[in-house]
């Protein structure tokens, strides 16, 4: 059992939408020793909870703070999810992943505060960034982005295979020239941390503008439908300039998982991710810059689809999509 008079090793996990990081944390977790239990505290910009459910495939304890960005609901409902699985769990580590579109600066004020600080151990916080995105100046202009990189004590360059040299040289002098230098900087591919990477102590480090989000005030996330009395639960965010639509389906509804694929290669959507019950067995399916991953999981208590763009889709026409790949034009809302 864990030792409860220990304060727990906890690891922001940040990167920029679609970079990796519940890939990330999934490798981590495979790697984790057997007689310790580990939990994240998860948060996404949608609302149905994918990334949540990806993350059980591996027996971690899992709790979400649902609906949008964590930072600027890092008041009462992060610390109620936080408290929550720190109770429950009662974990050797914690991780926590903030959405891609988010700012660090007042999750780490949250858990360095006195509440947390005989409970929690802040070691180093992570980013990880795709070398190819440096090339296009939005994104580095972007204040998410730069104040994740101004937050991280230790910068990984994912995807690296899928870049050129030119691209990986581009990074590596970029990161080079950050000041105040980070502890370390690492190259890696498909996600793979090294635990020890986890271990330390984080540093204090100033962000460019820390109060970015102090003029979102948090929106109330109303209780989902029981999924038995509406089967087709249909629900959408915005926010940072991008756009969510996610579904909530009955868990007999049957998906054709090549209908939802082709779905999930429109240009449009910037990340696609869905948990979904398929001829197959239970699946889970996910699309990232044209990458597409997919693997089995255990039955779900419901389907769940999201996807992400960065402009406004035609939420009609894509349910009517949604409902061809479940081999139905209705279904009782």
């Amino acid at each position: 059992m864990p030792d409860s008079s220990r304060t727990i090793p906890t690891n922001l996990i940040l990167g920029f939408l679609g970079v990796g990081k519940t890939t990330a944390i999934l490798d981590l977790l495979k790697q984790k020793p057997a007689e310790e239990r580990w939990a994240v505290l998860v948060n996404e910009f949608g609302e149905v909870g994918i990334d949540g459910a990806m993350l059980e495939v591996e027996g971690a304890f899992v709790r979400e703070v649902p609906g949008g960005c964590m930072c600027c609901v890092a008041g009462l409902p992060m610390q109620i999810g936080l408290n929550q699985l720190i109770q429950r769990a009662r974990p050797d580590r914690l991780l926590i992943e903030p959405t891609g579109l988010g700012h660090p600066s007042q999750i780490l004020d949250t858990l360095t505060t006195e509440h947390y600080q005989d409970v929690l151990s802040l070691g180093p916080v992570l980013t990880l960034v795709d070398p190819r995105k440096l090339e296009d100046p939005r994104v580095l202009e972007n204040v998410h982005f730069r104040d994740q990189v101004a937050a991280t004590d230790i910068l990984v360059a994912n995807k690296t295979d899928l870049c050129s040299t030119r691209q990986l040289a581009a990074f590596d002098r970029w990161a080079s020239e950050l000041d105040p230098p980070k502890q370390h900087v690492f190259h890696t591919q498909q996600g793979q941390l090294a635990p020890a990477w986890l271990d330390g102590r984080a540093d204090s480090r100033a962000v460019s503008t820390p109060h970015a989000h102090q003029h979102h005030s948090p929106r109330e996330v109303a209780p989902a439908p029981d999924i038995q009395t509406k089967p087709w639960q249909r629900v959408s965010n915005q926010g940072q300039g991008h756009f969510s639509l996610g579904w909530r389906v009955h868990p007999d509804v049957v998906f054709d998982e090549n209908r939802l694929m082709a779905l999930a290669g429109d240009e449009r959507i910037v990340r696609f991710k869905a948990v979904v019950n398929t001829p197959e067995g239970w699946r889970v399916i996910n699309v990232v810059d044209g990458a597409l991953s997919v693997f089995d999981s255990e039955a779900r208590d419901m389907s769940r689809i999201e996807l992400i763009s960065a402009s406004e889709l035609n939420a009609d026409e894509l349910d009517r999509a949604i409902r061809v790949a479940a081999g139905r034009s209705t279904l009782d809302e």
